[in-house]
C-alpha cells in the first residue's frame, strides 16, 4: 500500500509540473502576442499613479501637465482614464504601482531601479530663478562670483545643494524642506513667494517647478537651467514613464506612443514653462521632435 501511495503522489506531482510548464508556455506565448490583460489591471483603462496636489505635475482637478499627458495617452490608446491618488512621498511607488492599484507613473527620472523606465520623453535640469532687476543677468552657474553674499533659496538635500556648498554659498542660503506633505505644503511655492517678497535674491529649483512658477509670477522672472556645472552631482535628468519591471509589452506600447507623439508632448510641457533640453543641453522649443537617448 505504501508503494501505491508513493506512486500516486509522484503521479500527482508530475501532473502538476506538466500543468505548470504548459501554463508558463501559454503565458509566454500570450505575452509575445501583446495581450496586455496579463500586465494591466484593466486593458481598457489607463490607470495612472499620481499625487493629488503636486503642481505643476498633477492634481486631482486635472490641472497638471502630467494630467494633460495622461489625457493624451489615454486618447491615443483609446482607453478611459482613472487615477490612484497618493502623496509623492516615501512609499509612493510601493503603495501605488507596486501594489497593482495603477499601471503607470507619468513622470519618473531615468536610472531609478524602483520602477522600469520607458524611453525618456523630456530632459530638463535644476534651474536658477531670479528677477531681472536683481543684477544677476548672465549668471548661469553656481560658481559665478556674483552669487557671493546673495540669499539663495535651496531645497535641502537636492543635488544642487552640493554645488552650493562647494562654492561657499550655504552660509547665506535659505533651506526649504525636501520631504513635505504636498496636501498642505509646497517648498517651491514658498520659495517663489520669498523671492517675490525680497526675502531671497535667487532660488534654485527643479526645472519644471522653476518654469511653472515663473509663468505665474507677477514680476518678470528669469529661469536659467544649470547645465554648466563642472563639479558635484549631475543636475540634468531624462524623464520617463514608470511601469512595473515585468510589464514589457506595456512598456513597448508606451515607447511607441512617445515616439509618435513627441511634438504634442513638447507642446504640453512648454505650455507649463518646463525648460526642455536636448541631449547636448540646448533649449528645445514647443513642437520640436527632439532626438533623445
Amino acid at each position: 500500500m505504501s508503494r501505491l501511495r508513493t506512486a500516486a503522489i509522484f503521479a500527482t506531482l508530475a501532473t502538476a509540473i506538466f500543468i505548470c510548464i504548459c501554463a508558463s508556455s501559454l503565458w509566454a506565448q500570450v505575452n509575445e502576442g501583446g495581450d496586455l490583460s496579463i500586465e494591466l489591471i484593466d486593458p481598457k483603462v489607463l490607470r495612472v499613479c499620481a499625487d493629488p496636489r503636486n503642481m505643476p505635475f498633477s492634481s486631482e482637478k486635472g490641472e497638471g501637465f502630467e494630467n494633460k499627458l495622461a489625457e493624451l495617452v489615454s486618447h491615443k490608446l483609446g482607453k478611459s482614464l482613472a487615477y490612484t491618488w497618493y502623496p509623492q512621498a516615501p512609499g509612493f511607488v510601493r503603495n501605488t504601482l507596486g501594489a497593482y492599484k495603477c499601471d503607470v507613473i507619468m513622470g519618473y527620472p531615468r536610472g531609478n531601479d524602483i520602477v522600469q523606465s520607458t524611453n525618456p520623453y523630456y530632459r530638463t535640469a535644476y534651474a536658477l530663478v531670479f528677477h531681472p532687476a536683481s543684477g544677476l543677468d548672465g549668471v548661469d552657474t553656481l560658481a559665478d562670483p556674483r552669487l557671493k553674499g546673495k540669499h539663495i533659496g535651496i531645497v535641502a538635500g537636492t543635488p544642487p545643494a552640493t554645488d552650493l556648498a562647494a562654492n561657499g554659498l550655504m552660509t547665506s542660503a535659505k533651506p526649504y524642506p525636501l520631504v513635505i506633505d504636498t496636501r498642505v505644503d509646497s517648498s517651491a511655492d514658498a520659495m517663489m513667494k520669498d523671492l517675490a517678497a525680497g526675502d531671497i535674491d535667487v532660488g534654485v529649483l527643479w526645472g519644471p517647478m522653476a518654469g511653472y512658477y515663473a509663468t505665474k509670477a507677477k514680476e518678470p522672472t528669469t529661469v536659467v537651467p544649470l547645465v554648466k556645472e563642472r563639479s558635484g552631482p549631475r543636475l540634468a535628468y531624462y524623464i520617463t514613464m514608470g511601469v512595473r519591471a515585468a510589464d514589457q509589452e506595456w512598456k513597448r506600447q508606451l515607447n511607441r506612443l512617445i515616439a509618435e507623439n513627441q511634438p504634442a508632448i513638447n507642446d504640453i510641457l512648454a505650455a507649463y514653462g518646463v525648460p526642455l533640453l536636448d541631449d547636448n543641453d540646448r533649449p528645445i522649443g514647443a513642437g520640436a521632435p527632439a532626438t533623445r537617448q
